[in-house]
């Protein structure tokens, strides 16, 4: 059998022991995979007219379909350098994407592209239990979503109210905002309407303010308000940002106006609003916008 040719042509009579270098070029996009380098890293789209359908979608036509703008006003917010996808502004018509993993923003805002991602309020009545399944059978908060869990949805609860606590709780399939919603290093706020036993004096809202001792250290409110104050008892306005079990209520027992009835009514701007207990609503694109803002994302 002939030796083996240099990359000249000419025959190389080495040893059969010499190893040999290919400068063969290796075929565009071979063995791609789900796990390759991001698309964007890697060129990975197509943004010629004719680019096969499984390698993502036009750009232009994620935008329209997220409620953005209509196509042709997503190709101009495209054009004047408005939109960037994974940190690179994009400025060219045609480029494809992958609503699934890449992070698309318009105007410094990201918008959600992903429609495997869900995002919910929950109106938490009192006496249901924050799991998504309880070992002792009582109610949760998975009883409530029980159809849509057993169609294969993978939802859990941001945080957790007590059973006695009544509101507002955020359910999502997305654990990178919600461990961030709870990381103290973003100090998301919530505020509460808490029914207290007592009629609230002015000097309430200065100490809340000022700050409490309590058993695992001082805490404070970010903003109080006497909201009413009738027979006895008062309403009063909480805003805080830290997430120590039963806060609220060590807070205002401390104070000396133990708490009736608690009630989360926001989170950041996501607010509950007048949906009745047990009630499930989506989160609509300004309030998630705002929650992706507060947590950097």
């Amino acid at each position: 059998m002939a030796p083996p040719a240099r990359r000249d042509g000419t025959p190389d009579t080495q040893k059969d022991d010499t190893f040999y270098i290919s400068y063969a070029k290796p075929a565009k996009k071979q063995n791609v995979s789900p796990t390759d380098p991001h698309p964007l890293e890697d060129n990975w789209w197509d943004d010629s007219p004719t680019a096969p359908a499984d390698e993502g979608v036009r750009l232009q036509k994620v935008l329209a379909q997220a409620g953005v703008a209509s196509r042709r006003h997503a190709e101009v917010m495209i054009e004047q350098g408005r939109v960037e996808v994974n940190g690179t502004i994009i400025t060219r018509q045609g480029v494809r994407v992958n609503p699934q993993r890449d992070i698309i923003r318009v105007d410094g805002t990201r918008i959600n592209v992903n429609d495997e991602l869900e995002y919910f309020v929950f109106n938490k009545p009192r006496g249901v239990q924050s799991t998504m399944k309880d070992e002792m059978d009582r109610t949760s908060v998975g009883s409530y979503v029980a159809e849509k869990t057993a169609a294969g949805e993978r939802l859990f609860h941001v945080g957790r109210l007590d059973a006695d606590t009544e509101g507002l709780l955020l359910l999502t399939n997305d654990g990178e905002l919600a461990n961030r919603l709870m990381h103290p290093r973003y100090g998301v706020s919530k505020t509460y309407m808490a029914t207290v036993l007592g009629e609230a004096k002015p000097n309430l809202v200065a100490t809340l303010k000022k700050g409490i001792e309590l058993d695992d250290g001082p805490a404070a409110a970010d903003y109080a308000q006497i909201v009413d104050v009738h027979n006895g008892m008062s309403i009063i306005r909480l805003e805080i940002h830290e997430g120590r079990k039963h806060l609220v209520r060590r807070m205002l027992k401390a104070a000396g106006y133990p708490v009736q009835r608690l009630v989360r009514t926001k989170v950041h701007t996501v607010q509950l609003g007048d949906m009745k207990p047990g009630s499930l609503r989506a989160l609509n694109r300004a309030e998630l916008t705002s929650l992706f803002k507060a947590v950097e994302m």
